[in-house]
């Protein structure tokens, strides 16, 4: 297992699992508990996919089959756009804590920027708060791009550690990723896989073949191999199992370049800018 430290001195795992469009029933917890199981410690969640109590059932149950702690555990979830506003940001935490069965979070991130930058940046100042309240371990953002955090940047007294945005062999955010790298912000992908769609790719199968794994191992790795912490989703025992198997192998220079040399600026999410949920 890889860690990921950030700017504050915390750290969290190079990869986690995503529960994105996965019911609140129980595939969700069965998913959850079994990726613990595997030897995941991170799993990624968010108040709007609507099944934070599946998953807390499945943190709590994978934490009992594993004989671990909670503090072996890195769990994260998000704050919705509609819950925006300085004096919501704790209400809006509390319920999600409470939703997942937990006492508290090691990372809570603002989903989306959305349009209105005012109400962004007085959002933040009620994460910022959470965080100094000791209430969540750290905090972030996802889906901003470098305009979105320019503005916050230059009016934040705490820096996010991190920014969870698309990225993929089609979206390979050079420009963002050095940005991020500047400001020592670390980058997360959400979705690596494209729901599947890149592990059709004929570049990505071809590299998979010359190192014997799989097209998702692939792509997970080079996640790793550019310093981005992943969460891919799944609820397949099997694939859960694949997509942790990547700590033993790296790709060379060359099959990094090729998969780089994939990008096309295709999203397969909203655009950050003109989004606002």
């Amino acid at each position: 297992m890889n860690y990921t430290k950030f700017h504050n001195g915390n750290s969290m795992p190079s990869v986690g699992l995503g529960v994105f469009r996965v019911e609140n029933n129980d595939v969700a917890k069965d998913a959850v508990k079994h990726a613990i199981q595997s030897g995941y410690r991170s799993i990624d969640a968010a108040f709007i996919y609507g099944n934070e109590v599946k998953v807390g059932e499945g943190i709590a149950e994978g934490i009992k089959a594993a004989n671990i702690t909670r503090e072996d555990l890195f769990i994260t979830s998000k704050i919705w756009i509609d819950d925006y506003g300085k004096d919501n940001v704790q209400k809006a935490y509390e319920k999600s804590v409470n939703l997942l069965g937990l006492d508290y979070l090691d990372l809570y991130l603002m989903h989306w920027p959305g349009t209105d930058l005012d109400l962004l940046l007085n959002t933040w100042e009620g994460m910022e708060n959470l965080y100094n309240l000791q209430l969540v371990k750290n905090i972030g953002v996802s889906n901003f791009n470098i305009d979105h955090l320019e503005i916050l940047i230059n009016q934040a007294n705490v820096k996010p550690v991190l920014n969870q945005v698309e990225f993929h062999p089609y979206l390979t955010q050079t420009e963002l990723r050095n940005y991020l790298s500047k400001h020592n912000i670390k980058m997360e992908s959400w979705s690596p896989l494209m729901n599947a769609e890149i592990l059709q790719d004929e570049t990505v199968n071809r590299i998979a073949k010359e190192i014997n794994k799989s097209p998702a191992q692939v792509i997970i790795r080079w996640n790793i191999d550019h310093d981005v912490i992943t969460i891919p989703k799944s609820v397949t025992p099997s694939r859960i199992e694949e997509n942790f198997e990547v700590f033993n192998f790296s790709l060379n220079d060359d099959q990094i370049k090729r998969l780089d040399a994939l990008n096309e600026n295709k999203r397969i999410g909203p655009n950050p800018a003109e989004f606002n949920g």
